[in-house]
C-alpha cells in the first residue's frame, strides 16, 4: 500500500489520537510500507501535514501542551473523551541531531566536479546586499559552470571567438534535505523554477524523494524543464533522475543578481576572465577559480567520516 493508505489504515486500527513519530513506529511495526527513504518518520509527518493543508476531512489533529500535534480519524471524534497520546514501542533507540541543508552542499559539489566536470559555488542568501522577503525565491542555493573542452587548442580558441556564449554552460541548483509530500514538492520545484530562470539549466536537488511523488516529478519536469537530481550520501552514486531543459542566459537577471550578491558577481567575473584569457594564462586562473569554488571530496573515506559527523543518513553498503 502507499504511505497515505498506511496512515489511514493505522489510524483506523488505533482509534485514538497519536503523534506522527509514534504513528510511523506503528506502521513500521506492522510492516505496512517498505520505506525506501532514509527518514520514514519525517515522511509520515509530511503526509499527515498534507492531509490537513489539503483540508482532507478524514483526518483531524489536536495540539497538545508543548506544541505537538496528535492525529486521529474524524469518524472517531465523538468517541474520544480524553485525548491522550498512545504509546507505541519505538524501533529507534536514540534520535540523533538532524543534519542541516547546507551540509549537503559539499556532497553535491563532489558529484558535480567528479561526474559532471562542473565547478560549483554556494551562494549565501544572507550575504545579499538588499535583503528582501523574497530573497529565497531569487538567489539560487548553488551555481555551477561547465566549460566546453576541446583537445585541440586551435579549435578551442576558434570556437570561443566565433561563439563565446556556447563555450560554457551555467547551471542553478536548489537544494532540499528531503521532499516527502506534494506540498513540499510544489513549493520546492517552483522555488527552483524562480531561482534558475536566468541560467542555462536549473535543477532541484534532494537527498530523498518520496516514491509517491515520482509521477508528479516527471510531469513537472516535462512542463517546466527544471531537472531533478537524487543526491546520495555517497555522491558518486547520485543520479540525474530527469535532465534540465536548456535555455538561453537571461543577462538582465544575471545583472540583477550581480548587484544583489557579491559572491555571485565574483562567480560571473571568474567566468568572464577565463573565457577571455590567453591560453598560457588559463591554468593559473583556473586554479584560482577552483579555490574560489566549493571544496569537494577526493575519496570515499573522507565522505563517510563527514556523513557520520553531520548525521547524514547513508546506507552502509554504499561505501563498500
Amino acid at each position: 500500500m502507499t504511505i497515505k493508505e498506511a496512515v489511514l489504515k493505522s489510524l483506523e486500527e488505533i482509534q485514538k489520537p497519536i503523534g506522527s513519530f509514534e504513528l510511523c513506529d506503528y506502521i513500521l511495526s506492522k510492516k505496512y510500507v517498505e520505506f525506501k527513504g532514509k527518514t520514514p518518520h519525517n515522511t509520515v509527518s509530511a503526509h499527515l501535514t498534507d492531509f490537513i493543508y489539503k483540508n482532507d476531512k478524514r483526518i483531524k489533529r489536536v495540539k497538545k501542551q508543548g506544541g505537538n500535534y496528535l492525529y486521529y480519524l474524524s469518524k472517531f471524534e465523538e468517541d474520544i473523551v480524553d485525548i491522550q497520546p498512545i504509546i507505541v514501542e519505538s524501533q529507534k533507540t536514540t534520535k540523533k541531531e538532524s543534519y542541516k541543508e547546507r551540509d549537503l552542499h559539499i556532497l553535491l559539489s563532489t558529484f558535480l566536479k567528479d561526474i559532471e566536470n562542473v565547478f560549483s559555488k554556494t551562494i549565501y542568501h544572507e550575504k545579499s546586499l538588499n535583503k528582501e522577503n523574497g530573497q529565497v525565491w531569487t538567489n539560487p542555493d548553488m551555481v555551477g559552470v561547465n566549460f566546453l573542452q576541446f583537445r585541440n587548442k586551435i579549435s578551442q580558441e576558434f570556437f570561443k571567438k566565433i561563439n563565446q556564449k556556447e563555450a560554457f554552460k551555467i547551471s542553478s541548483y536548489e537544494l532540499k534535505r528531503e521532499i516527502s509530500s506534494d506540498n513540499e514538492l510544489k513549493q520546492a520545484y517552483f522555488q527552483a523554477v524562480s531561482n534558475s530562470s536566468w541560467a542555462n539549466y536549473g535543477y532541484l536537488v534532494a537527498l530523498d524523494f518520496s516514491d509517491d511523488l515520482l509521477d508528479e516529478i516527471e510531469r513537472l519536469n516535462q512542463s517546466f524543464g527544471v531537472g531533478i537530481i537524487k543526491l546520495s550520501a555517497n555522491p558518486y552514486q547520485s543520479k540525474i533522475l530527469y535532465p534540465a531543459r536548456y535555455r538561453n542566459l537571461d543577462f538582465k537577471t544575471i545583472d540583477k543578481l550581480c548587484k544583489m550578491n557579491p559572491e555571485f558577481e565574483r562567480f560571473i567575473e571568474h567566468i568572464e576572465k577565463l573565457m577571455g584569457i590567453e591560453d598560457r594564462f588559463y591554468r593559473p586562473l583556473e586554479k584560482d577559480f577552483e579555490s574560489f569554488c566549493d571544496r569537494f571530496f577526493s575519496n570515499d573515506n573522507d565522505i563517510l567520516v563527514y556523513c557520520k559527523d553531520k548525521n547524514i543518513p547513508f546506507e552502509e553498503n554504499s561505501f563498500e
